[in-house]
């Protein structure tokens, strides 16, 4: 009966310890971006590939995922459509739908399985082959050489990115609901215009900024504590995966609730 009894405070003690020291390490790592942030004449041209590298990579899936989304809010709309109301309303659904959640959202996601994955796989492959020690050992620091690169890339491209899939959404909105509605294109233009705020594309790129400052910062972050080899790549890549995007879902409720509800 003992065992059973210690066990809990021991998971309990094992689980608290294992995040303070996580956000031990993840805090030095922070630490150590901000003083790379002196040798700019390194971080700089690697962050400009770095940034092309994603852009021009991830903009194919970005596009497709966009244009389907925007596409699907449209044939829903029209299933689920009152004849009550007035047409013009559907250019407000599309349009804020879009705008305020499925294109953050839903790009934040697929990066952090795309770039978060890239990221921790390339770090972590780097640590158990002795790549960033060899860094270290020549004086060289890896923060400015290999995190702020990546880390500033996100903060800079997934807004980026998720503006253009915004626009690509709500273009395949304005399509797929009038296959499904008899609407025009003055009708949804209106709506679009009426009920639209110029704080509401604020709030999508505050979310995609956020976003990419998260996958930025925890791919980085498991890639470069990588450790047992190859299987430690693995998990590490599962692991900026799974955290990224459950931070990205957390990120999402907290935004909406400070910046939506004043």
């Amino acid at each position: 009966m003992a065992s059973p009894v210690l066990g809990i405070p021991r998971l309990l003690g094992k689980v608290i310890l294992g995040g303070l020291g996580h956000l031990g390490r993840f805090s030095m790592m922070c630490l150590e971006i901000v003083r790379g942030l002196r040798e700019w004449r390194v971080w700089i041209p690697r962050t400009i590939a770095e940034a092309a590298s994603i852009g021009s990579g991830s903009l194919p899936i970005v596009l497709v995922i966009s244009a389907f989304a925007g596409a699907v809010t449209a044939f829903q709309s029209g299933y689920q459509w009152q004849s009550s109301l007035p047409l013009y309303v559907l250019g407000t659904l599309i349009v804020s739908t879009v705008v305020l959640e499925l294109g953050p959202v839903l790009v934040g996601l697929v990066l952090a399985g795309r770039i978060g994955a890239r990221y921790a796989a390339e770090l972590g492959t780097m640590r158990v082959t002795e790549q960033i020690d060899a860094l270290e050992s020549l004086g060289r620091s890896p923060s400015s050489h290999l995190i702020i690169p990546r880390v500033i890339s996100g903060f800079v491209m997934v807004p980026i990115l998720t503006t253009i899939a915004n626009v690509i959404a709500v273009l395949a909105g304005w399509y797929g609901v009038r296959q499904v509605l008899p609407i025009t294109n003055e009708d949804f233009a209106y709506g679009a215009k009426y009920f639209y705020r110029s704080f509401d594309g604020y709030y999508s790129v505050i979310k995609s900024f956020c976003f990419g400052g998260a996958i930025g910062l925890i791919s980085c972050y498991m890639g470069f504590n990588t450790k047992q080899g190859a299987e430690g790549v693995g998990r590490a890549t599962t692991a900026a995966v799974v955290a990224s995007s459950v931070v990205i879902l957390f990120l999402n409720a907290i935004l909406a609730r400070l910046l939506l509800n004043q």
